[in-house]
């Protein structure tokens, strides 16, 4: 896909990072561009899944591109026409909601709400431990809002985690393929 630029925006579901940083060499492998986006606490958190300096070293060097980390990095990503494409994977609940309720407070929201301004497409691809809970109104209502599109998604571990929604990540490549099409990729449910 050459000449295609992907916004490619993290939020801090850390378990889910091992699934997503294949994705983003999975579309540079493809020919796409991609222009990395962190959440403030994304960029910044070290957990028991890794550390911050080490995703940001390998996403920079998959992308070759320095990772937009803030509002006002974010901010001309719709003005000047940075991205054809916005994929927020992982997508957390908390995410959904402030994307639902308009609320631009994070890199990763200021990139989509940029992004939206001038009618291109978003592709969420979900990560929730209350997706069939607080977020399911969220998942609904963004289902139902021009230029959003889902990576199909379903429950993780419904024995233990029965709210629990996460996004097939391994999807994402063709999903944006579909999404530049404003397609959406079906079955969204899995």
């Amino acid at each position: 896909m050459t000449g295609v630029t992907v916004g490619y925006a993290l939020c801090g579901s850390f378990c889910t990072f091992s699934k997503t940083i294949p994705q983003i060499k999975e579309l540079v492998s493809r020919g796409y561009k991609v222009l990395p986006i962190m959440s403030e606490t994304a960029y910044t958190t070290d957990t028991r899944f890794g550390k911050a300096e080490e995703f940001i070293s390998e996403i920079e060097r998959i992308t070759e591109n320095k990772i937009i980390h803030t509002i006002s990095g974010a901010e001309p990503i719709g003005p000047k026409k940075m991205c054809d494409l916005l994929v927020i994977a992982p997508c957390t609940g908390n995410t959904l909601s402030k994307l639902t309720n308009g609320v631009t407070d994070t890199a990763v929201t200021m990139a989509a709400k940029s992004h939206l301004r001038i009618k291109r497409p978003v592709l969420l691809c979900i990560a929730t431990n209350d997706g069939l809970g607080a977020s399911a109104q969220n998942i609904g209502r963004l289902l139902n809002t021009r230029n959003f599109y889902f990576v199909p998604f379903g429950q993780d571990d419904p024995a233990t985690k029965p709210n629990s929604l996460v996004a097939r990540f391994e999807l994402i490549p063709d999903c944006v393929e579909s999404a530049l099409e404003c397609k959406q990729y079906q079955p969204v449910i899995v």
